[in-house]
């Protein structure tokens, strides 16, 4: 299933399960329609590009939340285990409903469990797929040494972030929290406080070190940034001639890129 169509039936899935849409913001305002279908399909299209290259890989997503990432690939006859502390994780059965009229929904499995109480064992997956997830985990150097340690050889871990440099960002989120970075929360399930990281998100410099001290190193030819035209450019131009000129801009370093992206998309592999 390719990631527009998935995306289609994913809007009218929102029609039904109601408790998604102040999550996923498509049954909003018609003026951010195009906005939020093109940076939504672009880290759909990244992790179909880097995944489906093998379909027999063994993939836990870490930090799955409401599984639409997980529920993509079992329509693509691909299995992933995903784990979630999220309090909506009782809607993710309830999703699997509607998409087993599309797909083989038994390829996605998911536990509620925090990876620090129950790390998987050695050599266990080839994938990791953290999506706006990574700034969560904390510490995050016990995450990323789980990581290496469950992974298979030249296992992969693949993060969709976001980008640590960007100024509107940067500034919307110290007005948020400050440099509260890290905070303690108590979860209703487990019974017990988390560490968690309080939107600390980080730059692709910043990841490639954390990511170099536990035995990877990230792949350049993977990099990708995403989103950086505003809602309001949306109202003036087509969305397609839009994602072309973004894509022309991510591919040259530079202020534009490093500064001005939201999204960061990589892949790091273990050494």
């Amino acid at each position: 299933m390719e990631p527009e169509q998935f995306f289609e039936l994913m809007v009218k899935e929102l029609e039904v399960h109601t408790e998604m849409q102040p999550y996923y913001k498509f049954l909003g305002k018609q003026s951010s329609w195009h906005f939020r279908r093109n940076y939504f399909l672009q880290r759909l299209r990244y992790i179909y590009k880097q995944v489906l290259a093998n379909k027999s890989v063994s993939i836990w997503d870490c930090g799955s939340g409401y599984g639409t990432t997980c529920l993509f690939l079992a329509m693509n006859g691909i299995k992933t285990h995903g784990t979630t502390l999220e309090f909506y994780y009782d809607t993710v059965q309830k999703r699997k409903e509607y998409w087993s009229k599309f797909g083989d929904t038994s390829l996605f499995t998911c536990t509620y469990e925090n990876l620090f109480d129950n790390p998987p064992a050695a050599n266990t997956y080839d994938l990791i797929i953290v999506q706006d997830t990574l700034h969560h985990l904390e510490p995050i150097n016990d995450a990323l040494q789980i990581f290496n340690n469950c992974l298979r050889p030249k296992g992969r871990v693949l993060a969709i972030e976001e980008n640590g440099k960007n100024i509107i960002q940067r500034a919307k989120l110290y007005k948020y929290r400050g440099n509260k970075r890290i905070i303690t929360i108590w979860d209703e399930k487990l019974q017990k406080d988390i560490l968690i990281g309080n939107e600390n998100i980080r730059s692709l410099e910043s990841w490639g070190g954390l990511f170099q001290q536990k035995g990877f190193k990230i792949m350049p030819d993977s990099v990708q940034f995403v989103r950086y035209f505003l809602p309001v450019h949306y109202r003036f131009s087509d969305p397609e001639t839009l994602l072309k000129k973004e894509q022309a801009i991510q591919a040259k370093p530079g202020l534009r890129r490093d500064y001005f992206f939201f999204g960061l998309n990589f892949v790091a592999e273990k050494s």
